[in-house]
């Protein structure tokens, strides 16, 4: 069964800093790219960063040079390095293989961003 457990979420001001991490299980971490989502209030869940299994990343435009995606292959963990923090970044974010493996979603971990 794949599983997704993410961490790190927390309250933190404009113009802050976040490390999530998020462990994957071995099977699919092996196989798959890896990526991070986001899911706002009203708004549908979307795509932030990915990192193949390669290592080679892409991100969101609303998050290129602001955010850092990593994966550590030993550890079956990814992480996702945000600086420069905005209150649009408010969100669920949620960690996943790319594509998306649907029965795999878990709880994700809440980032507010707010003074």
């Amino acid at each position: 069964q794949v599983q997704f457990v993410e961490s790190g979420g927390d309250l933190v001001q404009p113009g802050g800093s976040l490390r999530l991490s998020c462990a994957a299980s071995g099977s699919i971490f092996k196989n798959y790219g890896m990526a991070w989502y986001r899911q706002a209030p009203g708004k549908q869940r979307e795509l932030v960063a990915a990192a193949n299994i390669g290592g080679i990343t892409i991100y969101a435009d609303s998050v290129k040079d602001r955010f850092t995606i990593s994966r550590d292959n030993f550890k079956n963990t990814i992480y996702l390095e945000m600086n420069s923090l905005k209150p649009e970044d408010t969100a669920i974010y949620y960690c996943n293989s790319r594509p998306p493996n649907e029965g795999g979603w878990g709880q994700g971990t809440q980032v507010t961003v707010s003074s």
